[in-house]
C-alpha cells in the first residue's frame, strides 16, 4: 500500500512538473507585442482598466489610430475607451462587443465599418491579434470558431503552443523581460503615433464587379444593432478618415451603409468628406502618408466627433465628479508624457 502511495505521488508530481514546463514554454513562446506588432496588445489591455465607461469604440485600426480618450475626457468630460484591433472583422467585432457588456454597458457604441467588406475569415495572423487577447467565455468561443481560416485549428487557440512552438528562432530579450507581464501601451485602447509622413494619394479604388456589401458580414451588423437595443445602449455608425487607395471606401459602400442607418434609425457619419471642416492636413495629420491619422490628426478628429457626442446624443459631462477626475488626470498625464517625448 505504501509503495503504491509513492508511486501515486511520484506520478502526480511528474504530471505537475510536466503542466509547468508546459505553461512556463507557451509563455515564453507567444509574441509579447511590446516593441513590434504593438496592436496585438490592444485587446488583452481592456481587462485592466476598471471604470466605466460611456463610449465604446469598435473595429479595425480605424479606431485605435483615429480616436483619442484622453480628448474626449479633457474637452467634453466623456469617458470612453477603444476595443480596436488589427483587421478586426464584423462577427469579431460583435463577439468582443459581447464580452465586453459582461463588465459594463456603455450609453453609446461606435462602430467603424470599413471591415464590412469581408465576407469570410481572412488572415490568421490578424486573427491572433483579436482572439488571443479575449479572455476565455462563450464569446470568445463564438469568436474563434467564427473567425478561423481553413489551416487553422480551434485547439491551438486552447494552447497556443501547439501554433508558437517554433519561435524559437525568433526569440528576444523581450520574451523574457515580459514573460510574465505586460506594460500599458495604449490609452484606453488608443495606439499613440507621432510620426508625421504627409501625401495624398490620387489613386482611386479599382472598379469591383459586385458593389454589394456581404450578406455575411451585414448579418453580424444586424447582431450588433439587436444586442445594443437589448441592452438600451445607442449603435453609431462611423467611417473613419482616410487618404489613400488600399482603404478606399466607396460610394456604393456609403449608399448601402446610409440607407442601413436610415432603416433603422441609427446614426451614420463618414468622416472623409468631412476633412477640411474637421482641419485635417494630410501633409502633417498623417504619421503613413495618408492611410492612418497620427496623435495630431487624431485629436483635431476626436475633438470634432466629441461635439457630436456630446450635443446631439447627449453624452454627459463628468468633469465636476472629483474621483472621475483624480482617475482621468492620471490618463492625461500618461498621455501627454508619450506625446511630448515622442514629438
Amino acid at each position: 500500500m505504501k509503495k503504491k502511495i509513492i508511486t501515486f505521488t511520484g506520478i502526480l508530481c511528474i504530471l505537475l512538473a510536466t503542466v509547468l514546463l508546459l505553461g512556463f514554454l507557451q509563455a515564453l513562446l507567444m509574441p509579447k507585442y511590446m516593441s513590434t506588432s504593438r496592436e496585438g496588445a490592444l485587446i488583452a489591455e481592456y481587462y485592466r482598466d476598471e471604470s466605466s465607461h460611456d463610449v465604446l469604440f469598435i473595429g479595425d485600426c480605424e479606431v485605435y489610430e483615429s480616436f483619442t480618450p484622453p480628448t474626449l475626457w479633457e474637452e467634453y468630460g466623456i469617458t470612453s475607451y477603444i476595443r480596436g484591433s488589427a483587421q478586426q472583422l464584423p462577427w469579431q467585432s460583435y463577439y468582443l462587443l459581447e464580452d465586453t457588456l459582461r463588465y459594463e454597458t456603455p450609453k453609446a457604441v461606435v462602430f467603424n465599418v470599413l471591415a464590412l467588406k469581408y465576407g469570410e475569415p481572412q488572415d490568421e495572423a490578424y486573427n491572433r491579434m483579436t482572439l488571443d487577447g479575449m479572455k476565455w467565455s462563450m464569446s470568445k468561443v463564438n469568436a474563434i470558431k467564427a473567425s478561423m481560416t481553413k489551416d487553422e485549428s480551434f485547439l491551438s487557440y486552447v494552447f497556443p503552443l501547439l501554433r508558437f512552438h517554433s519561435r524559437w528562432n525568433d526569440l528576444t530579450r523581450e520574451d523574457l523581460t515580459y514573460l510574465t507581464h505586460r506594460d500599458i501601451i495604449s490609452h484606453n485602447g488608443y495606439l499613440m503615433q507621432t510620426d508625421i509622413k504627409g501625401g495624398k494619394s490620387d489613386r482611386i479604388g479599382k472598379p469591383l464587379a459586385d458593389y454589394t456589401l456581404p450578406s455575411y458580414s451585414m448579418e453580424y451588423l444586424d447582431k450588433m444593432r439587436a444586442l445594443c437595443a437589448e441592452k438600451g445602449i445607442e449603435l453609431i455608425l462611423i467611417k473613419a478618415p482616410t487618404n489613400d487607395w488600399k482603404y478606399y471606401w466607396y460610394n456604393e459602400w456609403d449608399e448601402q451603409i446610409a440607407d442601413y442607418a436610415k432603416e433603422y434609425g441609427l446614426s451614420y457619419y463618414n468622416f472623409i468628406p468631412l476633412c477640411e471642416e474637421i482641419g485635417i492636413d494630410w501633409q502633417t495629420d498623417t504619421y503613413d502618408v495618408g492611410v492612418h491619422l497620427n496623435v495630431f490628426g487624431a485629436e483635431k478628429l476626436t475633438s470634432y466627433f466629441g461635439k457630436i457626442l456630446a450635443e446631439k446624443h447627449g453624452l454627459a459631462d463628468h468633469r465636476e465628479d472629483n474621483e472621475l477626475s483624480a482617475l482621468w488626470q492620471e490618463k492625461l498625464d500618461a498621455y501627454y508624457k508619450e506625446r511630448n517625448s515622442e514629438s
